[in-house]
């Protein structure tokens, strides 16, 4: 997918659900954590960290801040998961 075609299609999402689409950097942080959570932990897990990501965020949270948590947890949790 380009980039351009996942900008557009956030942007039009995000109006669709009435928030702010998220900026390249953003998409790009969100990206680089579902892959880290879909390696080390499982790929089902990687969209689902991502929804509680937002929840997270729209209950007040900071969006690094969450980011990172995350991200440290997944790595940390790289091949214990689906193993055991």
């Amino acid at each position: 997918m380009s980039d351009e075609l996942l900008a557009d299609w956030m942007e039009r999402a995000a109006v669709a659900v009435g928030v702010q689409a998220p900026s390249a950097e953003e998409r790009a942080a969100l990206l680089d954590l579902a892959k880290d959570v879909a390696h080390g932990v499982a790929r089902p897990a990687a969209p689902l960290t991502l929804f509680l990501v937002g929840l997270a965020v729209g209950g007040g949270a900071d969006p690094q801040r969450t980011r990172e948590v995350l991200g440290r947890l997944a790595t940390r949790a790289e091949g214990t998961i689906e193993s055991g």
